[in-house]
């Protein structure tokens, strides 16, 4: 918004209607959740009445942000687990790889983290919570991955002939298995690259290969 001339004050903004959503209260109450979980509470028993009070805030203040304990457990479980990445943009082999990136570097966070690891175990144990983090998270995650996937076999870096769900297993199954299924195996960087492109070398168009 333009200035009637340089020497006048700003305006002072018009305040924002409705109720603005206060990071402190959101992160007080998440952190009470973790702090429950911490203190060995199980997932059966996290009441909203009892986050809030550990919070020290109101249900009414819980129920304005989510709609029950599920959607809260998931957004608890987000704010636990490594940050979505950046895409570069540059080519679906890095984007590929960013995206193995994030889940290598979950897999790490989880391994170090008694309590994640336990969370983990909970929610799936859990059927509303799994189904509500998979419905934010997973498939979410997923849905990006056969984007870029369609977008590699569109720009000719990928083979058009497999279909994009089995495409998706190959390139992050690898990476799930060793940090979900094998604890004991090593999540080294560089990773994410070796899995990336010893998958596309059999992926790549026959014309394009060297």
């Amino acid at each position: 918004m333009s200035l009637a001339h340089s020497q006048a004050a700003p305006a002072p903004e018009a305040p924002a209607r409705g109720r603005p959503r206060s990071e402190a209260v959101e992160h007080a109450i998440v952190e009470g959740v973790m702090k429950l979980l911490e203190d060995g509470v199980p997932l059966a028993e996290l009441s909203i009445e009892r986050i809030a009070r550990t919070a020290g805030v109101g249900k009414a203040t819980i129920y304005r942000r989510w709609r029950g304990k599920e959607e809260l457990f998931v957004d608890v479980v987000r704010a636990a687990e490594p940050a979505d990445p950046d895409l570069p943009g540059t080519s679906m082999r890095d984007d590929l790889v960013a995206l193995l990136e994030q889940l290598r570097r979950r897999g790490l966070v989880s391994r170090s983290s008694a309590i994640l690891h336990n969370v983990y175990a909970q929610m799936k144990s859990s059927p509303k919570i799994w189904c509500a983090y998979h419905a934010t998270v997973v498939e979410p995650r997923r849905r990006l991955q056969r984007e870029i996937l369609r977008r590699g076999q569109q720009s000719g870096e990928l083979r058009s002939d497999i279909d994009v769900d089995l495409l998706n297993d190959i390139f992050v199954g690898p990476m799930l298995v060793r940090s979900v299924m094998r604890p004991d195996a090593d999540l080294p960087k560089g990773l994410s690259e070796q899995i990336v492109d010893t998958v596309l070398e059999g992926l790549r168009p026959v014309s394009s290969r060297s």
